[in-house]
């Protein structure tokens, strides 16, 4: 999407008519950096060979619209949307439920609002228009 945004490509978003506030899908965030912590938790807290199942997020969630919203907010562009048809099997709202990691490892996510998550990706891809190519 961010992509999308300096480019000026339009965005397909599935569906426009589920029983959201906005018509669009809801789903959980997490932002990466909160991915990676969750992980060493989770390596740390191996006893055994006993392994565990944790859902990450933040416990709620953005429509894709608001995504899309945000994402202009935070670049400055305009980001096209087109609306295409609901894809088969799409559930209106997909949320995790994090209390297991935050009550048994103290896991909790640190960017848990979406335009922080939005503005350090726009920050990051901004100091690197050709991703992790120029890295190496």
């Amino acid at each position: 999407m961010l992509l999308a945004a300096e480019r000026g490509q339009p965005v397909t978003l599935f569906g426009d008519d589920y029983p959201t506030p906005d018509g669009t899908c809801i789903r959980d965030y997490v932002h990466v950096l909160d991915l990676a912590l969750a992980h060493i938790l989770a390596l740390e807290a191996l006893t055994g060979g006993e392994s565990r199942v944790y859902n990450l997020g933040s416990g709620s969630g953005y429509s894709v619209l608001e995504v899309i919203e945000t994402a202009r907010a935070v670049t400055g562009h305009p980001i096209p949307v087109d609306f295409g048809p609901r894809r088969a099997g799409d559930a209106a709202v997909l949320v995790a439920d994090n209390a297991r990691i935050k009550a048994e490892l103290g896991w909790q996510p640190q960017y848990d609002h979406l335009q922080q998550i939005i503005q350090t990706a726009w920050n990051w891809h901004s100091t690197h228009p050709n991703g992790y190519e120029e890295m190496s």
